[in-house]
């Protein structure tokens, strides 16, 4: 029996509105997350779900409402925190390059890639068995989706996040808990 999921990384999202959690999208944001929602309308999503950072909600909101589906969301599925202090653009990328280099790497009272990817497959895996031949929207983010694709095939690293489009779709199909086959539907 066939489970699929949907990663829909969220779209662009302003840097300089808000925090983290409340970053909401820019106005190309917005219409381009309206293409995903045309993308997956026929597509018999029966579960949506989603970190809880306002642009990954937003960026599946559409879909929810057009399906009358309501969001179920996971703390464990934000993010991962890369500090206690603000980093620069260059300071985060090389932190990302090096925790693909060792997966326990953090910055000062950030995350690990090991520590985010565990709590977000804690979340993920549990749905996959609950939701067996269902196919499921997960609204997400860069780092963590890949962090979660990861952990089903290495391939997916920092390669694959750096040429990763926001927004951006992956459409997972899965046997029990074995990756089968992934697809990028994104076409923007």
């Amino acid at each position: 029996m066939k489970t699929i999921i949907y990663m829909v990384r969220h779209g662009e999202s302003p840097y300089n509105e808000g925090n983290e959690r409340t970053r909401g999208l820019t106005p190309k944001g917005k219409i381009d997350i309206e293409k995903v929602t045309k993308l997956l309308i026929g597509e018999g999503i029966d579960i949506i779900i989603s970190s809880p950072y306002t642009r990954a909600i937003l960026s599946v909101e559409g879909l929810a409402e057009h399906l009358k589906l309501d969001i179920k969301v996971f703390e464990d599925l934000r993010e991962r925190h890369f500090a206690s202090y603000i980093i620069e653009n260059a300071e985060l990328m090389s932190s990302i390059r090096e925790s693909f280099n060792d997966p326990n790497y953090t910055l000062s009272g950030g995350e690990s890639n090991a520590a985010c990817q565990k709590r977000a497959i804690s979340v993920l895996k549990p749905i996959l068995k609950e939701h067996r031949g269902k196919k499921i929207v997960v609204g997400t983010h860069g780092l963590v989706m890949t962090l979660m694709m990861n952990h089903f095939d290495p391939a997916f690293g920092l390669e694959f996040l750096n040429q990763l489009k926001k927004p951006d779709i992956y459409k997972m199909q899965f046997e029990d808990l074995e990756l089968e086959e992934v697809t990028r539907i994104w076409n923007a």
